[in-house]
């Protein structure tokens, strides 16, 4: 199997798809990749098991519903941002929106408005929560004084946004290089995984711990001294 450096596969996007096409498709490429790897990891900690929420929740429960929160709000935004118009207060955006028109070929031009369409609509739901909730935030609807509700959400609404966007990237990558790019990746070390196990592993032997407390077993590193 062949590695290739970012700055390498960014070269390949230019020279295959001509400029400014190329370097925007690799910028989107990247950005797509991380939101999937932070919605992976949200996926594998609340989206999963049942099991595991408890499990958090017998660890840290506070600490672990902020992490849930802000895994949340940041795969939502980083939604938003990428269905976001080309421009905004004159300046340009990386989104999706800005393909279509740098792509010379008039029915590949239009392929791509229109599954940009599709993406735009369904993360509609991030944007009137990026909107209204995460970097601003409604005073009426904070104050439940009659202000319209946010859109519905659900993991299911992001999946299906996250699809979409992806439609866009693919129906661009098959044209150009005739293949498919897939963002869902499998766990990795250093990951959300690897906390649960640790965690796991920790609920255990503290549970074996107590039990040897109270048939007045002490061993010498039931108490370690610590300096965390």
């Amino acid at each position: 199997m062949e590695f290739r450096s970012a700055e390498e596969v960014k070269a390949e996007y230019e020279r295959i798809m001509g400029e400014p096409l190329g370097s925007l498709f690799h910028a989107l490429w990247q950005d797509v990749a991380w939101v999937y790897r932070e919605w992976h990891e949200y996926v594998a900690l609340f989206g999963t098991k049942p099991s595991r929420v408890e499990l958090l929740n017998k660890t840290a429960p506070i600490f672990f519903r902020i992490v849930g929160d802000s895994l949340w709000e940041a795969t939502v935004l980083h939604i938003a941002r990428l269905t976001d118009p080309p421009k905004s207060v004159g300046k340009a955006n990386l989104t999706i929106n800005a393909l279509s028109s740098l792509i010379s070929d008039p029915q590949l031009s239009m392929k791509i408005s229109e599954l940009t369409q599709k993406a735009v609509l369904a993360a509609e739901f991030c944007r009137d929560w990026r909107n209204r909730h995460i970097a601003h935030r409604d005073l009426n609807l904070a104050l439940s004084n009659g202000a319209e509700p946010l859109k519905p959400a659900s993991r299911e609404k992001v999946k299906i946004a996250l699809r979409r966007i992806v439609e866009v990237l693919n129906g661009i990558n098959l044209h150009y290089i005739e293949s498919t790019i897939f963002f869902d990746a499998p766990d990795f070390p250093g990951g959300a995984m690897s906390l649960l196990y640790v965690l796991d592993d920790g609920l255990k032997m503290g549970a074996e711990q107590q039990d040897r407390l109270k048939r007045g077993e002490v061993r010498g590193n039931d108490f370690p001294a610590r300096d965390l």
